[in-house]
């Protein structure tokens, strides 16, 4: 067991976890901020990407203890008083999602994309979203969603 202090979405949490624990399992299991999914549990798919002191990672096979001291921001923790972010809206709007349960990873690496690059091409964003894997779409609209958020950003 090891202690650990991490802020998630702003708030200072303290909890007492195995070694092994991932953070998606500490986000998941232990906090219920369930809005992270877990699709593969080998770091294939994206379901899982959070914001860790500011960069995308995806979190189940990150484990929680090495993250001590670390900030975490979840898709939960994007929207701002009760106002999405602007990705978030541009998916909506967009429609870049089907069955959902790809969109928060996609969301979140978007977003972390958009830091570093403010207008990136088609390609670009195909190329930093590679990493993510949707299975309804033709990545088309998720394309189209963050080209409209880069528009907001």
């Amino acid at each position: 067991m090891k202690k650990i202090e991490i802020e998630v979405n702003g708030k200072k949490v303290s909890k007492e976890i195995q070694d092994h624990t991932t953070l998606s399992g500490l986000l998941r299991d232990i906090l219920n901020l369930t809005g992270t999914h877990i699709g593969c549990d080998t770091s294939q798919c994206g379901a899982c990407v959070v914001h860790v002191d500011g960069k995308s990672i995806k979190s189940c096979t990150a484990l929680a203890a090495d993250l001590d001291g670390s900030k975490v921001t979840t898709i939960e923790g994007l929207a701002s008083n009760g106002k999405l972010h602007p990705m978030q809206e541009a998916f909506k709007k967009m429609h870049g999602l089907q069955c959902g349960f790809c969109t928060p990873g996609m969301v979140m690496s978007a977003v972390d994309l958009l830091k570093n690059k403010k207008n990136p091409s088609d390609q670009e964003i195909r190329d930093w979203l590679e990493g993510n894997i949707c299975r309804c779409t033709g990545y088309h609209n998720i394309v189209a969603a963050v080209k409209e958020a880069a528009s907001k950003m």
